[in-house]
């Protein structure tokens, strides 16, 4: 019965990572466009809500983290270049969650660093496992 399973799966995993890649991508594109163009909503003002301009340009390491996040969440998205992309984007997060985060708290469901977490190992995932067949990288890999 398992047998039978893993066999299944198997055959759409490469389909599901395409997937995971383009979702994880377009998140992280969106998360950085926030940062730059205040785009789809706002940075957070004082109180939390989402109704702040952008991050002036040229602020560290906030607007370059934003620029990070934009460049490398299209290249994810599109799958080009995944695994160098997804390594960058790795190390970024994982720079953010050790300075911005975890000076607040030892965990990060204290210090509010889940989502830099989450983020530095599912693009450290991508790094191993690439970008799945929908990618502009198999794509490449054809000629």
């Amino acid at each position: 019965m398992t047998t039978n399973l893993d066999t299944r799966l198997s055959a759409v995993s490469p389909a599901v990572i395409s997937l995971f890649r383009i979702v994880f991508g377009l998140l992280y594109t969106i998360h950085g466009a926030q940062k730059l163009f205040a785009w789809p909503v706002g940075m957070p003002d004082d109180a939390g809500n989402l109704v702040g301009s952008a991050v002036p340009v040229g602020t560290w390491p906030y607007w370059y983290g934003g620029l990070l996040e934009f460049v490398l969440g299209l290249l994810i998205l599109t799958g080009l270049f995944t695994r160098i992309a997804a390594f960058i984007a790795s190390g970024e997060m994982a720079f953010a969650y050790f300075t911005q985060h975890q000076p607040k708290g030892l965990l990060p469901i204290q210090n509010g660093g889940e989502l830099a977490v989450l983020y530095c190992f599912g693009f450290f995932l991508l790094v191993f496992i690439g970008g799945g067949a929908y990618a502009l990288d198999a794509v490449r890999r054809k000629r």
